[in-house]
């Protein structure tokens, strides 16, 4: 029977999660390395008694990768990923585990080493070392495995960016966006292994996905600030123009698509960071307003992309008020595929702007695109804390936003029923304890009791 050694099997994740929830360093993610090669690692390697693994620690943990006769290299990159993330995750959702590929995998691979704590400095430079090998350098775009070309005979390195997590938003939605990442990964590792490809791999993040438990009180203080600050809005909404007024603004945290399940989209910094976005074809009225987003070869395969917003204004007379009404958005590729999506829930007075948390064609989601053709099938929507605002914009900013999320949400309706069922019992417990027993009671063999009528 082959024997298999594995540095960290996948059951010592929790264990590992329990370990560093010391006082570590913020400064730190996990950095998950299995191989299809044996004894990559040393089994001991993986313990290292709550200490963050420094640039050099970690140059010589990957010299095995370099030494072996496989010198095929993957990485999976997330932008964020931290330890606390297996444990957390997997027992708040227990029917639904996002880490299953990664924990089979790493289970299952002849060598494996689980590093909980790796120097996010360390993990920034950790391209630019491998690359000063002579690994033949592919950036995996198109996630449709079976398009992917190896050439086996020159040492590759495959960089595979995942999809980021979003900051701020919600746990389904972090849980959704792991769960795919972990989808990823899976299928990529197992059609290489079809192949017969040897191969090793590593699966990290560019920084922790939250602040880890600190005795310095001070010191944690400063971290949030500084995590608030950064949560701000560190970019300025795009802005359509007629003449000297601005007649749409247009804001997003994160902007992103993904075309036939495979070709991941991030359009966040071509529309507000760099705008390297053509919106020339925008149109602004009274009535309607279009906001037209035009990106040229925003990743490889496909040659154009336009993106559009149709609003429309118009007067109901039960609230007797006019209302503006985000109606349908519409994805056009290379200038012939045409997809459109008609809106749920994105209404707001005329004079507001509309803002939603999260947007997208998950059902998950309190602001829904719902596709209305077949081609909008292929395509995935997601749009984190936008707001949007195509009338009545004064002082060329945005007006007071009307939220997708009222105030009488679900959990809130559901408390007023509990509170009258806990006033019912309170009161039929209080009843119960008034209940007293007759000072005297008729005795058959002694004088009948008698009571007065008046």
């Amino acid at each position: 029977m082959r024997q298999l050694y594995s540095a960290a099997p996948a059951p010592l994740l929790c264990t590992f999660a329990v370990l560093f929830k010391t006082s570590l360093s913020v400064d730190h993610v996990p950095m998950l390395l299995w191989s299809t090669q044996r004894s990559q690692w040393n089994p001991v390697t993986a313990l290292h008694e709550g200490r963050i693994v420094s640039a050099r620690e970690l140059t010589v943990l990957l010299q095995p990768v370099f030494t072996h006769n496989s010198r095929n290299l993957i990485l999976f990159l997330q932008d964020t990923l931290s330890i606390d993330d297996f444990t957390y995750l997997s027992e708040s959702y227990s029917n639904k585990n996002p880490f299953q590929n990664v924990q089979e995998i790493l289970q299952s691979s002849p060598s494996s080493l689980v590093l909980p704590a790796v120097d996010c400095e360390a993990t920034r430079y950790l391209l630019s070392f491998l690359k000063s090998g002579d690994l033949k350098l592919t950036n995996v775009t198109n996630l449709d495995v079976s398009q992917l070309e190896v050439n086996t005979s020159k040492p590759n390195l495959l960089v595979v960016q995942l999809q980021p997590l979003v900051s701020g938003s919600n746990e389904i939605s972090t849980l959704e966006a792991i769960a795919e990442n972990d989808k990823i990964i899976g299928r990529l590792t197992m059609d290489l292994q079809e192949r017969g490809i040897h191969f090793s791999v590593i699966y990290t993040a560019v920084r922790p996905s939250r602040i880890s438990r600190r005795t310095d009180v001070g010191e944690l203080r400063r971290q949030l600030m500084a995590t608030e600050e950064e949560d701000s809005l560190s970019y300025p909404p795009l802005n359509v123009t007629t003449g000297n007024d601005i007649c749409i603004l247009f804001y997003a945290s994160n902007f992103s698509l993904k075309a036939n399940s495979s070709v991941f989209i991030d359009l966040t910094n071509a529309t507000f960071v760099t705008q390297n976005v053509d919106i020339s074809s925008s149109e602004c009225s009274d009535i309607n307003t279009t906001l037209s987003l035009k990106y040229t070869k925003p990743v490889n395969g496909i040659s154009s992309l336009e993106i559009r917003f149709l609003m429309t204004n118009k007067f109901y007379g039960g609230s007797a008020r006019n209302w503006s009404t985000l109606d349908s958005v519409e994805i056009v590729q290379d200038g012939e595929k045409f997809a459109k999506f008609n809106v749920s829930v994105i209404s707001a007075p005329a004079e507001y702007s509309f803002h939603c948390q999260l947007v997208g064609t998950s059902n998950l989601y309190p602001a829904t695109l719902i596709p209305s053709n077949n081609e909008a099938k292929n395509w995935d929507v997601f749009i984190s804390r936008l707001q949007i605002q195509g009338f009545n914009i004064e002082n060329n900013q945005f007006s007071y936003a009307s939220d997708c999320t009222g105030f009488f949400v679900p959990g809130i309706w559901m408390v007023w029923p509990s509170i009258v069922l806990l006033w019912i019992l309170a009161y039929g417990i209080h009843m119960i304890m008034q209940l007293t027993t007759n000072s005297r009671f008729d005795d058959p063999k002694g004088p009948a009791l008698s009571v007065p009528q008046t």
